[in-house]
């Protein structure tokens, strides 16, 4: 073997001449040249999606696309996605006494995370839309979610927590006239201090616990009334409570009369700390950025938020918020792996063509485009009904109840199958931590799991049927909209019309699928592109469809459908 050194010694320390033309390259690094390699995706538009523009003019809030599209853009910039990268490497770490020994329980995390909160509270994805009165506020959040989710889900957390606190908070309105404006400000100001003193607060949730999980009725942390009316004593220990460096928490506790909702203060009103041990930090499959804990409560000072033994009744609120982020960031996760996919297939050559120009992967990309599209003009009704709902429409009140759950089910459980095809899109490239794709297809399945996993939400739109009058008339009136359209589709509503009347908890999965199916189907026979609906209906509702991503049938307008989604740039 001839060192890459030899051409700088000289000739006389060699102990033999190269051969002819050997070494002549040495030193030139020939070997690593790179080539048919695609360039960064940053910068790019995030926004730049039609799905996505065309469902937040559609859904009430078009004055707010200039800033939706401002964020697109930051979001897809070079130093955002720097901020996601780093805040996932540099994960949060826990302190519990200070140097004196003092009980701090303090959570650091690296500047870029503060970037990240920042950012995404300026631009009013925490508690704002509760402080506007425009109509479309909650659209304009939820498609400034579905932008700004193109850097890292972590911080997600904490924001929508804070976000989904409000409404339940106004089962208290002394304690929602204290803390509501604070939650609603558009100032980021961390760290522990008396919650009236700061510019701006976080909020999080104490609910499970490791003996009941989603079950939070078996709860058994203690709620111990004081001699101050309104005012308990907690005694217990939670299993997950994410963003523990939150200013107060919603917390679920067995009061005298039964579960019930408190407040829980991390810094009391005479600047001690409450007592909020936490005992550490999980080591979770994603969402590396975010913290996630197990606190224990000691004679901690909470607040009743509601009645008592009303607790998961003020919490559904509450909990109508979170399911609604859970589908967003689902689409979010869907619309930022397509676009690395097909930026990757642009720029990357196989076997004497372009990938995008291989029949196979354009079917593939031309189905996860349809999903995608799906999982967000759905993302965008599901948050037109909520704007609607809390500006006092009772139908869409209703609508909402069912189809959050719905959805939440559907794309949430689409998410890991998605990102997983679109990581294969990129090789064995995709797999490399280096890509990011790593890092989306670890947090998928979060969404799954996070505010009842598929089997508790699957459970609860057969509740919602059962419980709330008119429920089952509010989702066929949506799907009725588009009858006639699409005779798939119109089947597809007819089989679910005859699933409903024996509908059992052992099929309720197979039914709430269908339900899902239906109502994007419904959507996109009534919004879309024909190209869109058409390969929809005949894959998704008419049974010309394959276990995997990429069996679209030749029938399919893959070119439409493709131009529609990956837009030059991207």
């Amino acid at each position: 073997m001839v060192s890459t050194l030899a051409h700088e010694q000289p000739q006389h320390d060699a102990p033999h001449a190269a051969p002819a033309g050997v070494g002549a390259h040495a030193g030139r690094d020939v070997t690593h040249d790179v080539t048919n390699q695609a360039p960064p995706l940053a910068p790019y538009d995030a926004s730049a999606d039609p799905a996505l523009l065309e469902g937040l003019r559609r859904e009430g809030a078009g004055w707010a696309e200039d800033g939706v599209r401002r964020l697109g853009a930051l979001a897809g910039g070079a130093e955002a996605q720097e901020w996601a990268e780093l805040a996932n490497r540099h994960e949060p770490e826990l302190r519990t006494h200070d140097r004196y020994g003092n009980r701090v329980d303090e959570v650091d995390f690296h500047p870029s995370w503060h970037q990240l909160m920042g950012t995404a509270v300026a631009e009013g994805l925490a508690g704002s839309p509760w402080a506007d009165e425009r109509p479309g506020a909650h659209v304009a959040r939820t498609a400034g979610g579905l932008v700004w989710g193109h850097t890292d889900a972590g911080h997600g957390c904490p924001t929508s927590m804070t976000y989904a606190a409000i409404p339940a908070l106004r089962h208290q309105p002394e304690l929602a006239k204290v803390y509501e404006p604070l939650l609603a400000s558009r100032e980021y100001d961390p760290g522990l201090r008396v919650p009236t003193e700061k510019r701006g607060l976080l909020a999080g949730m104490g609910m499970t616990e490791k003996q009941g999980g989603s079950d939070v009725r078996t709860n058994t942390t203690v709620a111990t009334p004081t001699a101050e009316p309104g005012v308990y004593t907690l005694r217990g220990h939670k299993w997950f409570t994410s963003a523990p460096m939150c200013d107060v928490f919603l917390v679920l506790a067995q009061a005298p009369d039964g579960l019930s909702c408190f407040l829980v203060p991390r810094v009391l009103p005479d600047g001690s700390r409450n007592t909020f041990r936490i005992q550490r930090l999980k080591e979770k499959l994603g969402n590396r950025s975010n913290a996630s804990s197990e606190p224990e409560f000691d004679g901690t000072v909470a607040w009743l938020v509601g009645p008592e033994g009303q607790g998961v009744k003020t919490i559904i609120d509450m909990v109508n918020c979170t399911r609604l982020d859970c589908v967003m960031m689902s689409a979010a996760l869907m619309r930022k792996t397509l676009v690395e996919a097909g930026h990757h297939a642009r720029h990357r050559s196989a076997f004497g063509a372009r990938l995008l120009d291989q029949p196979l992967m354009r079917n593939v990309l031309a189905d996860l485009a349809l999903e995608s599209e799906a999982a967000t003009t759905l993302t965008l009704r599901l948050a037109g009904a909520a704007d609607r709902a809390v500006r006092g429409d009772a139908g869409e009140r209703t609508f909402r109840r069912i189809a959050t759950a719905v959805g939440k089910y559907w794309v949430t459980k689409r998410g890991p199958a998605f990102t997983a095809e679109a990581l294969e899109c990129l090789g064995g490239n995709g797999y490399v931590e280096e890509s990011g794709m790593p890092r989306h297809y670890r947090e998928a399945p979060l969404l799954s799991i996070w505010e009842g996993s598929g089997n508790v939400n699957a459970l609860d739109v057969l509740r919602a049927l059962g419980r709330e009058p008119g429920a089952a008339d509010a989702l066929f009136a949506e799907l009725d909209l588009a009858r006639g359209a699409d005779a798939r589709l119109d089947s597809a509503v007819s089989r679910l019309r005859s699933g409903l009347a024996g509908a059992s908890p052992s099929g309720a999965r197979r039914v709430v699928e269908l339900m899902a199916l239906a109502l994007q189907g419904s959507l996109l026979v009534r919004y879309a592109p024909p190209a869109v609906a058409d390969a929809f209906c005949a894959t998704r509702l008419g049974g010309d469809w394959g276990y995997a991503f990429g069996t679209l049938p030749d029938a399919a307008d893959l070119d439409a459908i493709l131009e529609r989604a990956l837009p030059d740039g991207q």
